[in-house]
């Protein structure tokens, strides 16, 4: 079973303006409303892959029910802990004169020490060594950063297999604790190591020595329009991104991430995870918001997909 946390969800409003100008008066084309947050949008991608998760987290508010009517509706097996704030709402600014798309996100709610212990029992009530738990987005800033490299040790402590997609410090204590599988973007990867990346040898060389250095069995680095890279002990991987119409940047890594969840879950071969999860961030970004691609455009764009060692 596959179980995705997601500590600070989020409403994805998405407005479209043409010509978007700061300090001017602009005018909304088109909008959409979501239930988001990375761990959500995990769920909602495996659900179109026609594979199960079941979604963890925290909510308060209306835009909390929000989120749990939609994934019901979905049809997304879901279990939230209520918390007295409000859940947060993210904008995303989609600008196709100027081809830009720009977040403005909240910081979520400030949660207590009760909230977490009731998370934590939550997860590890659902997990067991069967599971496939993925941790990942950002947390409550009041929350400790080392929250996920916890919970990642004690999965492994249980036989769960664990992935991990966050930033700073929280996928810097993460990575200390060997999740089994590590999806930084380069931007990610610059900021855990201090060093710029100027191309994917440099990548593969810091990503390999990341992952040797700490026990990760997995690491796939993601680079945008440029790719990725998907390093196992078996070798190296270089995938092509393929050339789609950009709609929306918003959970290309997520996408990218349920299929990695999916294939670990089912043991699918290396060249059917790339082939899978390349494909799954490429028909993201052609979706409006955080909307999850559809099967049949996730299939036809598997067959572009390259990839060589």
């Amino acid at each position: 079973m596959i179980l995705t946390v997601t500590l600070n969800p989020a409403v994805d409003r998405t407005v479209e303006i043409d010509d978007f100008e700061i300090g001017a008066v602009n005018r909304i084309v088109s909008e959409r409303i979501d239930a988001g947050g990375k761990g959500i949008n995990v769920s909602k991608t495996i659900k179109n892959l026609n594979g199960a998760s079941k979604a963890l987290g925290l909510i308060g508010g209306r835009s909390g029910l929000f989120i749990k009517d939609c994934l019901d509706k979905m049809g997304i097996e879901n279990e939230f802990v209520l918390i007295q704030g409000e859940t947060r709402t993210n904008l995303k600014i989609v600008d196709k004169v100027r081809r830009t798309n720009t977040d403005i996100n909240e910081p979520g709610p400030v949660i207590t020490s009760e909230d977490i212990v009731k998370i934590e029992d939550l997860i590890f009530r659902n997990l067991d060594r069967n599971s496939t738990v993925v941790f990942s987005g950002s947390v409550p800033a009041n929350t400790d950063k080392r929250i996920y490299g916890r919970w990642i040790k004690r999965s492994k402590a249980a036989g769960a297999r664990t992935i991990l997609d966050a930033d700073g410090d929280l996928l810097r204590y993460g990575i200390a604790e060997g999740p089994y599988l590590c999806k930084p973007n380069v931007r990610e990867l610059e900021m855990l190591t201090g060093r710029s990346i100027e191309d994917p040898d440099e990548a593969r060389s810091l990503g390999e020595k990341i992952a040797r250095e700490n026990g990760i069995e997995i690491m796939v680095i993601s680079m945008g329009d440029k790719g990725a890279l998907f390093i196992d002990k078996g070798g190296t991987y270089y995938a092509k991104a393929p050339e789609v119409e950009v709609k929306s940047t918003v959970g290309a890594g997520d996408a990218m991430v349920a299929a990695l969840a999916y294939c670990l879950d089912r043991g699918c071969d290396m060249e059917e995870t790339i082939r899978l999860s390349m494909a799954s961030a490429a028909a993201a970004v052609m979706c409006s918001g955080s909307q999850a691609a559809s099967y049949e455009t996730i299939m036809e764009l598997e067959k572009r997909i390259l990839f060589s060692e």
